[in-house]
């Protein structure tokens, strides 16, 4: 009986991770630090502003709130990318980029329900000064975060890295917003100032989490980056 043949099938080795420069190791250094601040900052201001809104029946302050969590989520998110073997992967880096466009689209829709729900039922926040205060030092320093961090996303080319800085961004344009309206609201009463500026943040959601779903920007300069031209081929799309 004769014995069939075996055919061994060799796999072909793969492709070594592409070499990452002291540079580039440095960007992504500064990265993490800033995106574990940003976790840490989220984290306190998203639960000290859900709590204010409640007790002052603020959707703004609310949903000001509902958004630093989400931010915090992205900064967790971007420590996960630029951890362990996930720093060569650039599938980690379209997976973080959609999940951080997809905090976004999380926070839009409640808010722009609660917001109208309030300019159709008249019901009116109470003054919360401590949600001024929380509001004001978000004005003053979240800027300083998301600008670091889009700086540092255009040298590594990485679509989720500037999406998070977006969201950063994003906090202090809201955080001016809804700190106008219950200023405007303690001093003269204009309570529907509070859930327009609700209807402004959700708006400003979805523009900036299409943006990012995109990868709109993320190829500006990835000058450190050694996934650059498969960046320049799958995340810029228009």
């Amino acid at each position: 009986m004769s014995t069939p043949e075996l055919t061994i099938l060799q796999r072909a080795p793969s492709a070594a991770p592409p070499r990452l420069s002291a540079d580039y190791l440095r960007a992504v250094r500064h990265v993490k630090q800033l995106s574990w601040l940003s976790l840490l900052w989220m984290g306190a201001e998203g639960t000290i502003a859900v709590v204010a809104g409640v007790m002052a029946g603020s959707i703004a302050l609310v949903g000001f709130g509902i958004d630093s969590a989400i931010e915090g989520f992205a900064s967790a998110i971007i420590v996960w990318r630029f951890t362990g073997a996930r720093l060569h992967s650039h599938a980690a880096e379209q997976r973080a980029q959609k999940l951080v466009a997809a905090q976004f689209f999380l926070l839009a829709p409640y808010i722009a329900f609660e917001a109208v729900h309030r300019l159709i039922t008249g019901e009116r926040p109470d003054v919360s000064w401590l949600g001024m205060a929380l509001t004001a030092s978000s004005l003053l320093g979240m800027p300083l975060l998301g600008v670091a961090k889009v700086r540092l996303a255009h040298q590594l080319g990485s679509a989720a890295t500037k999406g998070e800085g977006n969201q950063n961004l994003l906090c202090a344009y809201l955080a001016g917003t809804v700190l106008v309206g219950l200023a405007a609201n303690a001093a003269f009463g204009l309570w529907w100032l509070d859930p327009v500026a609700a209807v402004v943040i959700a708006a400003v959601a979805v523009r900036e989490g299409r943006a990012t779903w995109r990868g709109e920007g993320c190829c500006a300069g990835p000058e450190l980056s050694p996934y650059a031209a498969a960046c320049r081929d799958d995340c810029c799309t228009p």
